[in-house]
């Protein structure tokens, strides 16, 4: 198998952290992070829908984004864009019908957003921020920048985002609990095959 396709294989997914949520509610609120893949009309080429909102608004998400999937040596790349109108397509995790309402032109690009993840072991991933110090957050009238830190394996995504003081590197905002630890709950990866890998403009090569 490409090593592309088995990366976008095991991102494909419905993830939760319900049972940390459980051990500990006072520090995790239940959330939930879909990948999707999207229609091919959206970019001409394989990529994917991100959604995650807490488990009691679903329709609510408070991060979304799509991502175009690419590899450059040993690195996975999972570019990062937003869209102008995220409310009409909130909730296309759980309702993917939603996607079909994505018009390409209202994409934006997330700049120095992209995440670059490597396969440290058989089927396992860690993945980071491009490095710059270039993904801004504006956070409390000031912006920031993001470190965020994933663990992805075909069981689980484990993650940390915190965002630093861009003149000083000091911490900002982010988890002071340690990671988010979350379940693969379903694949979603049923039309992600070598067909998939091969298209670009809805035409397969």
């Amino acid at each position: 198998m490409h090593s592309l396709l088995k990366f976008a294989r095991i991102l494909a997914g419905h993830f939760s952290n319900y049972q940390q949520a459980q051990h500990n509610p006072k520090d995790f609120a239940r959330i939930n992070i879909y990948f999707r893949p999207l229609p091919f009309k959206i970019f001409g080429k394989p990529s994917l829908y991100s959604e995650q909102s807490y488990d009691h608004d679903p329709w609510n998400p408070y991060r979304q984004g799509m991502h175009n999937l690419k590899q450059e040596g040993d690195i996975f790349i999972v570019e990062n864009f937003g869209y102008q109108q995220q409310h009409r397509i909130a909730g296309a995790g759980r309702h993917p019908d939603l996607l079909n309402k994505i018009q390409p032109e209202q994409i934006e690009a997330r700049c120095g957003c992209a995440m670059h993840f490597r396969e440290v072991k058989e089927g396992y991933y860690e993945g980071s921020v491009e490095p710059g110090k270039k993904c801004l957050v504006p956070r409390d009238g000031k912006l920031t920048y993001l470190v965020s830190e994933v663990e992805l394996s075909s069981q689980s995504w484990n993650s940390r985002d915190r965002g630093y003081d861009l003149e000083t590197d000091i911490q900002c905002w982010g988890s002071e609990h340690g990671l988010l630890r979350f379940q693969r709950i379903k694949e979603l990866n049923d039309c992600i095959n070598e067909d998939w890998m091969k298209q670009e403009n809805g035409v397969t090569r």
